[in-house]
């Protein structure tokens, strides 16, 4: 019984033994299908998909960028120069892969003086490129590039830079962020003075670097130079002297032109106030506009030589040819044309020299209203002055079917019509180049253009010699004399417009002269804009400017003095003496 028992326990405990086989055999095929999809997977890619892996790799590490290119320098006629653009770095983010945590954050707007709140909507961008800041200098481009941070780039790019800063802005003008030029010659000439980008292939680490440069696919071209007609030593003369009067006098502002006569070259061309062009912040929209060829003005007196000119070209007046002007006044339709006082009879020299509305107006009505139209319209009133400046204006010149006869008298001396700082400028250059009006210039002339004959050379001489007498201490600008120069000139003093008619304290002065008188080579204008105070007069206010500034540019252009100058003065000690 007992042995019968013990068999029976062990057959029991043989059959609760588990059974291995079933695991073993599900252990294996889950071992057998996991290899067996590595496999796969490993032949999908290396044998079907690796032109895709590849696609995929070199989009992510092989990049093409762009490749600045420097644009053309800007000179003075002597090859100083104006503009240039240097090379500069720019921070560049991929929001896509840079951290967007605060440490990061952090760090990027510490470095670059950014607010990090900024910094965070730029980051939030769905776009893969964004600019943090432009053109950092070195110092600041080297603490970005130590930070070494994924997805952060330092671009090359150019920056522009303006040597003569102010004296030069108002000609030159400036470029925005992107190097497009904005105002001056810079918008002017700026599809020559561009530059055209290349572009490049380059390897990329997974922080942005760039670790290799893989093939250069079109080399930059750089922008085309321009050499200016501008003297920049001239230009800063011209500057200082006005900048100088513009303060003294407290005048809302100020502009200058001198012209080369022979060749219509613009040696300098300057405003008051000024901004700087390297300061992309703080500029006032009403300091940017080049005044001189922008703003127009009634011309004043400065207009009467032509009066005189077309008169002397019909040869109905001399310079000695008697005028009667007296009381002072006269009634011309139902308005009177005042002198400041009664000068009685006087000679056509004279009306210059005394600076009388009177004659004027009496030489202006002798001719038929066309003549003297026709005279403006070929000094180039009234039409634009084609330098290839921007915005510059033709001014305005009415056409004689429209004049009453009033009107007829007071263009004789410079009310009716308007005019530009350089066009009056330009005008002079006829009298001073013996009746030939040469076309202006921004851009240095290796040989001068074809001129227009305007007048006669006798005509224009006679007028230049009648001028001469202006400048003396008989007449209205004793104070634009050159020493050791012979110097001609008109002054003008213009009530400014308003609305509803004329201010009564409210001035233009304005100053042109030609110098030396004996072989006529510099036209200066001068504008003065409602200097204040007693002193308002042009042969006051602008004739010291004219002085002042053409006594070194006639110097610095190693122009000769005036022989008969010389002889003159001595003279005139002689007879002091006895």
């Amino acid at each position: 019984m007992a042995g019968g028992k013990k068999r029976k326990t062990q057959q029991a405990e043989i059959i609760r033994l588990p059974s291995y086989r079933a695991r073993r055999i599900a252990v294996l095929a889950v071992i057998g299908l996991a290899f067996s999809s590595l496999v796969w997977q490993s032949i999908d890619r290396q044998v079907f998909e690796t032109a895709f892996l590849q696609e995929q790799g070199e989009q992510r590490y092989l990049r093409t960028i762009r490749v600045s290119a420097s644009r053309g320098m800007v000179t003075d006629r002597n090859g100083e120069p104006l503009a240039i653009s240097t090379p500069v770095k720019s921070v560049a983010a991929n929001p896509k892969v840079i951290k967007g945590d605060s440490e990061t954050i952090g760090a990027i707007a510490s470095t670059l003086g950014l607010n990090p709140d900024r910094l965070r909507r730029l980051l939030s961008s769905e776009r893969g490129f964004v600019y943090l800041k432009r053109r950092i200098n070195p110092d600041l481009a080297q603490r970005v590039d130590g930070l070494e941070l994924e997805g952060i780039d330092l671009l090359s790019e150019y920056r522009r830079f303006y040597p003569s800063g102010e004296v030069m802005s108002h000609i030159v003008g400036f470029t925005n962020i992107d190097d497009k030029g904005q105002e001056g010659i810079e918008l002017a000439y700026d599809e020559w003075l561009s530059g055209n980008p290349g572009a490049k292939r380059v390897i990329k680490d997974g922080k942005g670097r760039v670790v290799k440069q893989v093939e250069n696919i079109q080399s930059p071209s750089p922008g085309k130079d321009l050499v200016l007609s501008i003297d920049r030593r001239l230009q800063f003369l011209a500057y200082r002297e006005l900048k100088a009067a513009v303060s003294k006098h407290k005048a809302r502002s100020g502009s200058a032109v001198i012209l080369d006569s022979r060749s219509g070259e613009i040696l300098a061309m300057v405003n008051s106030p000024s901004y700087n062009p390297n300061a992309l912040r703080g500029r006032r929209s009403s300091s940017l506009r080049n005044r001189a060829v922008t703003d127009v003005f009634e011309p004043g007196s400065t207009i009467k030589p032509f009066t005189v000119a077309a008169a002397v070209e019909l040869g109905r007046f001399k310079p000695n040819t008697p005028i009667d002007v007296s009381p002072g006044q006269m009634k011309v339709g139902r308005y009177l044309v005042r002198d400041n006082r009664n000068y009685g009879m006087i000679d056509v020299a004279a009306v210059l020299r005394k600076s009388s509305n009177v004659g004027a107006s009496k030489i202006a009505l002798s001719m038929q209203p066309e003549t003297l139209w026709k005279l403006y319209s070929k000094l180039g009133f009234g039409e634009s002055p084609y330098s290839q400046f921007p915005g510059e204006s033709s001014g305005r010149l009415p056409h004689f079917s429209d004049w009453s006869s009033f009107e007829q008298a007071t263009l004789s001396f410079g009310y009716g019509l308007s005019v530009t700082p350089l066009q009056l400028a330009r005008a002079y250059g006829v009298l001073a180049n013996d009746g030939v009006r040469m076309p202006v210039s921004l851009l240095k002339q290796e040989q001068a253009e074809p001129g227009e004959r305007v007048m006669r050379k006798s005509t224009a001489r006679t007028v230049v010699k009648m001028l001469e007498a202006v400048v003396s201490s008989e007449g209205t600008a004793p104070l634009a004399a050159v020493p050791g120069y012979r110097v001609a000139g008109k002054t003008g003093t213009a009530k400014k417009s308003v609305a509803g008619g004329y201010a009564e304290d409210k001035y233009l002065s304005l100053f042109v002269g030609i110098a030396p008188v004996s072989d006529p080579r510099l036209v200066m204008a001068v504008f003065i804009d409602e200097p204040q105070g007693k002193e308002y007069y042009g042969g006051l206010v602008a004739g010291p400017v004219f002085s002042k500034v053409m006594s070194g540019a006639l110097r610095l252009l190693n122009i000769p003095p005036d022989k008969q100058w010389h002889e003159n003065t001595l003279m005139a000690r002689l007879g002091d003496r006895q």
